[in-house]
């Protein structure tokens, strides 16, 4: 275009023109030249042909629906395909694009030993049981992650074999530590969102009373509301009434925080109880089972709360047959977490309802045809951003 200026420019010296007509045409002529003095010319690319279907995938959003289905006796139900599911969004029924059922899908499990003093009466055979639980449930292409629940979370081994997970747990140890429980559910199902691959099925294993003593934000809560009355006279019972009540509503915000990051990771959580039926003994324990029952009844788990006979007595023989006892209890329990996993499904669908991110949509996931069989699912997620 530079060119043709130019040369424009010496036609209209050498010929002298000024008729209307020339006038006009060089006006246009300029016009349309102007351009290439702003900006560089730039090559269009092709129209790269796109099927409508993959639009619609592009646009909406995948949503994953981690679904465990067994019978009436525990046992896993296998071979169900999407025809076989129903699931809505906020009360709107969702196509279902996919069902991927375990024997197909690769796990990433992550077990979380709580080894404050609260557990350590039975410490040693819930490694024993969970050690073997991973040598018979995981595959070669499954991963394991090991973390530990004390004064803070502690990542004891990266993901990797059943193998070098039976290694790694045997060498944990109890201690009398505060409990950062939140923390460390919540440091967990980071670290699953982060290193583990796409399209696997997610698992938090807990065991664990699910009190928490020492998480950065229930500490920090108790100090706040100390601070605020550091210049009244306060007796003790009404500065301890104080700490109570911070602590308590902080649980409470720690709770929603540490869901939404389960959620986020699209995670299924489960945990085991050791305190048994002596939960109930204290308003610290029930709040700690009701953390454990949430977290599962959110994400389609099973918080197992066994009721565990003393090894404490005075009586060894007693003992003796108790741990027994104990011991079978666990290990039917593994079983039963197990055959739930055997029996996991992730049911895939795109949502194409438009929602502010992080907001918490309601998700409601049916059989067909139920037929007295048992479906657990995740009752909702978060928006991503």
């Amino acid at each position: 275009m530079d060119f043709v200026q130019s040369d424009f420019a010496k036609l209209i010296i050498m010929k002298n023109l000024n008729s209307e007509k020339f006038l006009t045409f060089a006006f246009l002529l300029f016009t349309f030249a102007l351009p290439s003095f702003a900006q560089t010319p730039k090559p269009t690319p092709s129209p790269t042909p796109v099927n409508d279907d993959e639009v619609i995938k592009v646009e909406s959003r995948l949503v994953i629906v981690p679904v465990s289905v067994t019978d009436v006796n525990g046992q896993p139900v296998l071979g169900l395909k999407k025809q076989d599911f129903q699931i809505s969004e906020e009360n709107k029924p969702q196509e279902i694009a996919e069902v991927s059922d375990a024997e197909k899908v690769p796990l990433e499990i992550a077990l979380l030993f709580d080894v404050s003093a609260s557990t350590d009466a039975m410490f040693q055979f819930e490694l024993d049981t969970a050690s073997q639980f991973l040598k018979e449930v995981m595959r070669p292409e499954d991963r394991a992650t090991i973390f530990t629940i004390g004064e803070k979370p502690v990542l004891i081994q990266a993901r990797d074999s059943a193998e070098t997970s039976q290694i790694s747990i045997k060498n944990i140890r109890p201690t009398k530590e505060q409990t950062a429980f939140y923390d460390s559910v919540r440091f967990a199902a980071n670290y699953l969102q982060k290193n583990s691959p796409q399209g696997r099925r997610k698992v938090l294993v807990a065991i664990s009373d699910g009190d928490d003593t020492n998480s950065a934000g229930v500490i920090k809560a108790i100090w706040d509301a100390e601070s605020k009355i550091m210049q009244n006279n306060l007796s003790n019972d009404e500065l301890r009434s104080i700490r109570v009540k911070a602590r308590d509503e902080a649980k409470v915000k720690e709770q929603n925080k540490v869901l939404q990051s389960i959620q986020l990771a699209d995670s299924v959580f489960y945990s085991i109880n050791p305190g048994g039926g002596s939960y109930q003994l204290n308003k610290m324990s029930e709040f700690g089972q009701s953390n454990l029952q949430k977290f599962a009844d959110e994400t389609g788990g099973t918080a197992f709360l066994p009721k565990f006979a003393s090894i404490n007595l005075k009586d060894n023989y007693q003992n003796a047959v108790n741990i027994r006892q104990n011991q079978a209890t666990l290990t039917q329990i593994f079983r039963q977490l197990a055959n739930e996993l055997q029996a996991q499904y992730l049911v895939q669908y795109y949502s194409e309802a438009e929602f502010p991110a992080n907001k918490y949509v309601k998700l409601n996931v049916n059989l067909t045809n139920p037929n007295k069989l048992r479906l657990r699912a995740r009752q909702g997620y978060f928006v991503k951003n």
